[in-house]
């Protein structure tokens, strides 16, 4: 499935005099950052070493009156649920609150919706059920912010309600006990994309000093049994996997979670990573996007998110061993699932029309586990915002995936009234929806699509960070890109584009030819190339092409080598690159 025509932007030559003002670093590198938006000398220094900004939990709005009550919980012995979602960031975030308020003396528990029987967000059938084990204190992770009736059903059980939720806050915030949301009206915590799982961590965070200060759990003798850095490699977890952006506070924590999960992985992560034969070298960002994180993400799709659960929290090898084996079954199903599904979903685009504004897929076929990977494949095929529909009997649950022109969690906004639930971002978000309405929500979103995309060039663009010659890439600017890891949402990987480079040799590689084998030349040295997905360039490659393209190691049989990750190929001189 070609991914079709992109528009290759590349950012202006910072001046000469601001390359002077960081003799130490490559004019690349330099270039790189301030692309980034990182200018002063300070502001470099403080993201080069990914110090933390505010680290002050007690600055979130909510926090004070959230441990104050849970506090207060845990010293009457009163049992406390955390309620979390199905998804990687919605299962770490539960693991840490269960383990921080365990390690705190609480009597707490954990409950995590089934995707497909009960779907995302708070249910009253699962407070009434929580309230009948005795339960009277929940708190919400990376869900919850929305559930307004669901939070009064629960005050009318006598249940007080704690919501952490990272998710667009709607027009009127829950009456709970305390809602921590840095997106909130009045919250002036400056980082206002913490991940659910990042919230989670500063609640626990907040909670341990608190200890520290005052105990009340345990004994009381010796202060807190944890420290808040234990739970960061769950942090770096959730969020890398949920895509939140890597900079400010979350470039911090997923930074410093990095390096506990390559020192003392926990049983269960080191069993997955073990089984998938990465154990021993170094984890990083694209260890957790393509590796962990789908294995996680995997339970809840194909099974019950409580599967990942079990194996965070994992306290023995074998234990661990057993449902990671678990795991990577269902994520190898889950690919062929999704595979399956997407082929259906493309014949039905393709026989609607692809020049939609929004493409709107649903049938009773589209299992509720992998339309989010669906949607998330259709809108890099044909750069328009997608949605897929699982129609049940009388309630549909659905996934949509944006791009940048339509906030998507504005689009439904504008449809809450035909909606059950729902919750996201400008780029993603789920809903629930009766089953007789889902005509009039496609009719709806397709209209709102087409009003503010109309006119709109919607070609995809390639932001690169600089047009260089090949020659200019070496080990040295390797060595100080890496310095800017770990990359992902509003921090690249650095991109770069060669003009007017000669094919040496090439050939079609992976299932079906899928990708592409290249070796490169400026005329100076021949470069390894790998370029995925772009198989189809195998019969019609010319003699001399522009590519765009990451700087990479590739670690093969014993020997390190430079690596052109190639992300697009033009014909040379045919693609008008644009500044």
């Amino acid at each position: 499935m070609p991914n079709g025509a992109k528009r290759w932007q590349v950012a202006d030559p910072v001046p000469v005099d601001h390359l002077a003002r960081f003799p130490d670093l490559n004019p690349l590198v330099v270039q790189v950052l301030h692309n980034r938006g990182l200018t002063d000398p300070r502001e470099v220094s403080a993201f080069l070493s990914a110090q933390p900004g505010l680290d002050d939990p007690s600055e979130l709005l909510g926090m004070a009156r959230a441990v104050e009550q849970l506090r207060a919980a845990i010293g009457a012995s009163e049992p406390i649920a955390v309620y979390g979602d199905f998804d990687a960031d919605g299962v770490t975030a539960t693991a840490l609150l269960v383990l921080a308020l365990g390690a705190l003396g609480a009597d707490v528990r954990p409950y995590i919706p089934h995707r497909v029987d009960e779907g995302y967000g708070l249910h009253q059938e699962a407070l009434a059920e929580l309230h009948a084990q005795g339960v009277r204190v929940v708190v919400t992770v990376d869900c919850g912010v929305r559930a307004v009736e669901e939070v009064a059903y629960a005050r009318q059980l006598g249940m007080d309600v704690i919501v952490t939720d990272h998710h667009t806050v709607g027009p009127t915030l829950p009456e709970a006990t305390a809602v921590i949301n840095p997106r909130q009206p009045g919250c002036s915590y400056p980082y206002k994309h913490l991940a659910g799982v990042g919230l989670a961590f500063k609640l626990a965070q907040a909670l341990i000093q608190a200890e520290r200060q005052d105990p009340v759990g345990g004994d009381g003798s010796a202060g807190p049994l944890i420290e808040e850095g234990d739970f960061l490699d769950l942090v770096a977890l959730g969020t890398v996997a949920d895509l939140a952006p890597l900079t400010g506070e979350n470039r911090s924590l997923v930074s410093r979670g990095l390096r506990l999960l390559n020192e003392s992985p926990r049983p269960g992560i080191e069993a997955l990573m073990r089984r998938h034969g990465t154990r021993g070298q170094t984890v990083d960002e694209d260890t957790i996007g393509y590796v962990l994180g789908p294995r996680l993400n995997a339970a809840g799709r194909m099974a019950h998110a409580s599967l990942a659960y079990e194996l965070l929290v994992a306290e023995y090898p074998a234990e661990a061993d057993r449902l990671s084996e678990r795991l990577d079954v269902l994520n190898r199903d889950r690919r062929q699932l999704t595979a399956d599904v997407l082929e259906r979903a493309w014949q039905t685009v393709q026989a609607e029309g692809t020049e939609q504004s929004l493409l709107f897929v649903s049938g009773p076929d589209y299992p509720a586990g992998v339309v989010g990977l669906v949607a998330s494949r259709l809108l890099e095929a044909f750069h328009r915002p997608a949605v897929i529909v699982n129609e049940g009997e009388h309630e549909s649950h659905g996934s949509a995936r944006s791009i940048p022109e339509f906030h998507v969690a504005r689009a439904l906004d504008a449809c809450a009234d035909l909606l059950l639930r729902y919750g996201g971002h400008r780029l993603a978000a789920g809903f629930t929806v009766r089953t007789e309405d889902l005509p009039r929500l496609r009719h709806r979103l397709m209209a709102q699509a087409e009003q503010e995309l109309a006119g709109r060039d919607l070609t995809p663009i390639i932001h690169a960070d600089a047009e260089v010659p090949l020659s200019e890439m070496s080990w040295d600017l390797l060595e100080q890109l890496e310095r800017l890891r770990p990359f992902g949402q509003e921090n690249p990987e650095p991109l770069f584009v060669s003009r007017d480079v000669e094919v040496r040799q090439f050939r079609p590689v992976g299932p079906d030819g899928a990708h592409l084998k290249l070796y490169l030349s400026d005329g100076r040295a021949v470069w390894d190339g790998i370029a995925f997905r772009q198989g189809q360039w195998a019969d019609r490659l010319p003699d001399r092409v522009d590519v765009v393209y990451h700087l990479q190691r590739n670690d093969w049989m014993g020997e390190s080598r430079l690596q052109l990750n190639v992300q697009d190929i033009w014909a040379a001189g045919l693609e008008e690159v644009s500044g």
